[in-house]
């Protein structure tokens, strides 16, 4: 194969439709998962759905003008993905159902050796690793956690058979899948335990169902869509600059999280508890009109002590009191500064990206590493977005990738690897811009705590990010003709 793409979520298609424009038809996309969308065919929790409006989080060149809400629930990205993949007439160059375990440059032959989980080995030019940051569930580090004796199950992996309702429930962690699934079963338990270990700060979004009229003016008037597209960009941008470097703009949007959980949070206790007590955009923004009445209900107990350990038949805290449940579900999010991980990936001379990533992951504008030539990832680190849409960002960098193609191509050359001191310097400018963000005032999963690295995140806008990989400088990469001794 000239290219073998590992993930068939929002970033492998797309590198797949940019080949096949390119005409290049000798290309797989692998994932594990038995069907296509990553993240959105994983998440299928109840309430999941995305936080940015879908005519900016889809392709801009395949605009969906039938979404029935302006942030599309899970159902209808998954669906999105499945129609596009059958549009653009890449069905026949997937293979699901199929994890790469390993993969190794060759030093000699100058490309890749993949090993998926059924013993197979694919060749490969090049490697296009469409992971994803959010592909991966992490479990809290709790004592006892496997002696629960009910059920249990994690947000991403949702157990559709297991009937919630009368049931005494148990949810730790409070992050954006809670914020969404909470409200959902919190009409339906006999008695739900929220477990926090900190504050979301929350922004609305009630995300009705759009009307006829509505429906209408988005199918049929001419550039209402482009315009809808280009003012919501415009508006994450804005928030962007809050988060980044803009001291006024960041007054304005901590204002009017305050103002707005104000008015949710009617009961003084639960205010209190679920108040947030670091900067707004340190940790992930929420967005949800339903949240914070949710813990509100009578039925539902917002816990803000630690909690200690799980016993058989429930929670402990630290303050020695067990709530006693029937089911434990676990929001505590991704193991996003992992990347890659499983996949063992080694470079030239068998150097382990792994360990080479020991101290926090680096790439040159997210996209290279040194040492790995042919190699490119997307969503990769410090590719992130604290507000906006990563399918801009994915959009850049497939154009990235499909540049660098064409000029291997022209030049005759077979491998391209990014110079070690170019990465280097650009990872040091970039963590220096990291720093003065908003980021690094908290605990976060942005940030490494051994160190202070911020692996995730990008530092500027979209359009900066746009513009940086708009072309490859061939001045900062090593341009290979041949295996070394070869001539």
């Amino acid at each position: 194969m000239r290219v073998a793409i590992v993930g068939a979520g929002f970033g492998g298609i797309a590198t797949a439709i940019a080949l096949a424009r390119e005409g290049i038809d000798d290309f797989v996309v692998l994932d594990r998962f038995d069907g296509v969308g990553g993240v959105w065919r994983q998440n299928t929790y109840p309430g999941a759905a995305c936080d940015v409006p879908s005519c900016l989080y889809s392709f801009s060149y395949e605009q969906r003008r039938d979404w029935t809400r302006a942030c599309s629930p899970q159902a209808e990205i998954r669906d999105y993905l499945e129609a596009t993949v059958a549009r653009y007439g890449i069905s026949d160059r997937l293979r699901l159902g199929t994890e790469v375990v390993r993969a190794d440059f060759d030093d000699r032959a100058l490309g890749w050796r993949l090993v998926t989980d059924r013993g197979e080995t694919i060749e490969a030019r090049h490697l296009v690793l469409a992971c994803g940051q959010l592909n991966r569930p992490a479990w809290p580090p709790v004592a006892g956690i496997e002696a629960f004796a009910g059920r249990s199950f994690h947000s991403a992996e949702w157990d559709h058979s297991y009937d919630l309702r009368g049931k005494r429930v148990a949810v730790v962690g409070t992050g954006a899948s809670a914020v969404q699934f909470v409200p959902e079963i919190a009409r339906e338990v006999e008695r739900l335990h929220v477990f926090q270990r900190s504050a979301p700060w929350m922004l609305p979004r009630r995300n009705p169902r759009y009307g006829g009229l509505t429906r209408a003016a988005i199918r049929h008037a001419p550039g209402l869509q482009r315009l809808r597209r280009a003012a919501t960009r415009a508006v994450m941008e804005v928030g962007i600059a809050a988060l980044a470097e803009g001291k006024v703009l960041h007054a304005g949007l901590s204002a009017a999280s305050k103002a707005f959980m104000r008015g949710q949070l009617r009961d003084p206790e639960v205010r209190r508890r679920a108040w947030p007590d670091y900067p707004i955009g340190c940790k992930r923004i929420l967005f949800s009109s339903y949240y914070l009445p949710a813990l509100q209900r009578a039925n539902v107990e917002l816990v803000t002590e630690a909690v200690e350990r799980i016993r058989v038949d429930g929670i402990e805290t630290r303050d020695g009191r067990l709530r006693e449940v029937d089911c434990i579900i676990y929001g505590t999010g991704f193991r996003a500064q992992e990347f890659v991980v499983p996949l063992d990936v080694r470079g030239s001379g068998g150097r382990s990206l792994e360990e080479g990533w020991a101290g926090g992951a680096d790439a040159h504008l997210g996209l290279t590493v040194a040492g790995f030539p042919n190699m490119f990832l997307l969503y990769g680190p410090n590719t992130n977005l604290g507000v906006g849409s990563i399918i801009v960002m994915l959009e850049a960098q497939v154009a990235f990738v499909i540049d660098a193609l064409r000029r291997l191509a022209a030049t005759g050359s077979v491998a391209i690897d990014v110079r070690p001191e170019v990465q280097r310097a650009s990872g040091e400018a970039l963590q220096r811009r990291l720093s003065r963000s908003v980021w690094t005032g908290c605990r976060n999963w942005y940030v490494r705590p051994e160190n202070g690295r911020v692996t995730n995140n990008w530092p500027g806008h979209m359009a900066e990010y746009v513009r940086a990989t708009r072309s490859l400088r061939p001045e900062d990469y090593r341009w290979l003709r041949s295996a070394p001794g070869a001539g």
